[in-house]
């Protein structure tokens, strides 16, 4: 033990200490007549050896200091008041039975004088730390001397060095110097990990891929990156982001909670909003719901995603009504609010989307319905004479009769390869895709001759291919059909009206006028297949293909007159403020005064040529309050059912049938909505800051 015991004190004294120490333990040890171990096995006597070797040590350095313990029990040393005064703290390992000896770290205070070297104190006035009131800069507390205070303002701020101690005292009474320090907030790295794992699952939900691609890709490859651009100490920090399925599950759940939960903040202090509604089928045969509202929000109209839910039981009307029913009642939005019900079902239709409309209608008494103008262009457009159809039959069946086999379809890419051709396959018409019937017109004309030298004679609509009457009428559907398409596409997209329907409307019933006279006049410029093939086979047009053109072209108009048909518009003050010299049937005097006023103004006149008709009179509201929310009213409607038909394309993509089981509500929240989630305010709602939490 006595052995035990220098050896320790060898690390703190030198040769002579320890001879010391070494010689009276002895002397002790020798006087009770005892060996050292069971002296200190004897409780009586622990404390008289320990206070022995505490005299011994503050005798031979007053700087340093032991302390005896053993690993069953911790004893205080009984020094003196002096000694106490003079030692410093002790330090003990219970499970090696060590002594150890601390040195007490010296504390300097801080004097005024130091201010004539430009420094005060910072933080603690017992233990406090040196700051320059010039830099701020801020030194340890054994930089309190005044040679280390001299020599930083002499080399940090030679000019002021031979400034009175009033300079530096005037400086750190200066408003200026008085605010308190802006705290800078740092993350830690478990909240740092979090709010990257929910960045790159808001990203993979963006996407629509798998929540596995996190970790099986995202993450090796992040790390790859930051190895090979920093170093490998760096890289080591990517495995805190956690990646995996079920946490980039929850993490999307969050996500989209969040943005349901800014959504619903909106509808409630909204003056109104309007709905678009639609029901589908998915890969697991589940019938979906998408529900998109538009709404007025700061100066501009936004369109979001409501609710995406699948319809467990029946898929009725009533079903569907309590679907939406239910999320409205849940978040206490109010339905009075409601002034407009989308749909593709027509008044004249039953089924369960017009039953579903006719429900909402009845709890929201001002709200109206109108059908999708997209499905009326669709419907007006399949009218044709018989002439036509037949050809548009028999071109559907020759393709079918290539597309269906992949064998001929593989051929044919081999024949048009050798050919030099275009386009090497041709593209499949579905009636669900209105779109489709141009880009197949178009493909099929255009591989006319690859399909001549393909085709089987005894296939029974090879000989189609060498009529030229048969080819004529195909160029012209090919033709009518790519302008019909250009039309529709116009008429998509976010944020469209009724006005810029009707306007689109409108330009294509005077076109289909002015090609029917030109027709008439056997003028075909304004159909460049055909023309292009009137020039290649140097002929004319008959005048039974002529009489059926025009009989198409005039049918057409009148059918989308029946569809789109053509009514006083008590509005159009809304489309254009600044024409109206006459007060309209639909305003009162007040707001037709309201809107003089707001003609009369010249800037306002300017942003209405600057700004779309929604944002014009969304940033009028509070100039103009009355007229403003009467104009707003009637542009929150939805014209199309466009939304929809996009949400279910991104929805089937997403829910595909390796993923059958996926609740793609989430996904569909994160990726059909305009609002941003605060992954700030969902991590700082979390108690525990966990990266997989």
């Amino acid at each position: 033990m006595i052995a035990h015991l220098l050896c320790i004190l060898s690390y703190n004294f030198n040769t002579f200490v320890i001879l010391n120490v070494y010689s009276k333990l002895t002397m002790f040890c020798t006087t009770n007549t005892l060996p050292m171990d069971l002296l200190l096995k004897q409780g009586s006597l622990k404390q008289e050896v320990e206070s022995f070797c505490y005299q011994i040590v503050s005798e031979s350095n007053d700087q340093k200091v032991g302390i005896l313990q053993d690993e069953d029990e911790q004893l205080q040393p009984s020094v003196s008041k002096k000694s106490e005064g003079e030692l410093s703290r002790v330090k003990f390992m219970s499970s090696s039975n060590k002594i150890t000896f601390s040195k007490k770290p010296k504390r300097r205070k801080y004097d005024e004088s130091y201010l004539s070297f430009g420094f005060t104190y910072f933080g603690n006035r017992d233990a406090p730390h040196a700051q320059c009131v010039l830099c701020k800069k801020i030194l340890s507390n054994s930089s309190l001397a005044p040679s280390k205070l001299r020599r930083h303002l002499e080399t940090k701020h030679a000019a002021y060095k031979d400034k009175d101690i009033r300079f530096f005292k005037e400086h750190l009474d200066s408003p200026e110097n008085n605010k308190p320090p802006t705290p800078k907030i740092v993350n830690t790295d478990n909240e740092s990990a979090t709010e990257a794992s929910y960045n790159v699952s808001y990203h993979i939900a963006l996407s629509g891929e798998a929540h596995t691609i996190g970790e099986l890709l995202i993450k090796p490859c992040a790390k790859d990156v930051v190895m090979r651009m920093f170093d490998e100490q760096y890289s080591k920090k990517i495995d805190a982001v956690q990646l995996s399925n079920s946490t980039v599950a929850r993490r999307i759940k969050d996500l989209a909670a969040d943005i349901e939960e800014e959504l619903v903040c909106r509808l409630k202090i909204c003056d109104g909003f309007s709905l678009q509604l639609d029901e589908s089928a998915d890969v697991s045969g589940l019938a979906v719901l998408l529900v998109f509202v538009r709404y007025r929000f700061n100066k501009s109209i936004e369109e979001d995603l409501l609710l995406c839910e699948s319809l467990q039981s029946n898929a009725t009307g009533e079903e569907i009504f309590n679907c939406i029913n239910g999320f409205m009642q849940r978040h206490e939005i109010e339905w009075e609010k409601c002034v407009d019900v989308c749909s593709d079902a027509s008044r004249a239709m039953d089924g369960k989307i017009a039953e579903a409309v006719t429900l909402i209608k009845y709890v929201a008494p001002e709200s109206t319905s109108s059908h999708c103008l997209l499905y009326r262009h669709a419907l007006a457009v399949k009218i044709m004479p018989t002439t036509l159809k037949n050809v548009l039959d028999q071109a559907v069946q020759i393709i079918n009769y290539i597309k269906a086999r992949p064998h001929q379809s593989r051929l044919l890419k081999i024949l048009c390869e050798e050919m030099g051709a275009q386009h090497t396959a041709l593209l499949l018409n579905t009636e669900v895709r209105w779109l489709s019937r141009g880009k197949v017109l178009v493909r099929l004309f255009e591989l006319r001759r690859e399909l001549l030298v393909f085709m089987d004679s005894a296939f029974r609509l090879s000989d189609c291919l060498t009529n030229s009457s048969w080819l004529l009428r195909l160029a012209y559907l090919a033709d009518i059909f790519t302008k019909l398409n250009e039309v529709n596409l116009s008429m998509q997209g976010k944020n469209v009206t009724v006005f810029t329907v009707f306007d689109k409307m409108s330009s294509l019933l005077r076109k289909l006028e002015f090609w029917a006279s030109s027709v008439e006049e056997e003028n075909f410029d304004c159909f460049p297949t055909l023309s292009d093939f009137l020039t290649e086979i140097n002929s004319t047009v008959d005048k039974d293909i002529c009489s059926a053109i025009v009989q198409h072209l005039r049918g057409l108009r009148s059918t989308l007159l029946k569809y789109f048909p053509v009514t006083n518009d008590n509005n159009a003050w809304v489309r254009n403020p600044f024409t109206v010299t006459v007060k309209p049937a639909s305003l009162v005097a007040r707001d037709y005064e309201s809107l003089i006023d707001l003609t009369s103004d010249s800037q306002v006149k300017q942003n209405f040529s600057e700004l779309s008709l929604n944002d014009f009179w969304s940033s009028l509201i509070q100039e103009y309050p009355s007229i403003a929310r009467r104009a707003v009213r009637v542009l929150l409607p939805f014209a199309t059912m466009h939304l929809c038909e996009t949400g279910f394309s991104y929805y089937a993509a997403t829910k595909t049938k390796y993923r059958k089981r996926l609740d793609a509500a989430p996904h569909m929240r994160i990726r059909l909505s305009n609002i941003t989630p605060n992954i700030k305010r969902i991590c700082d709602k979390k108690t525990q800051k966990h990266c997989s939490h």
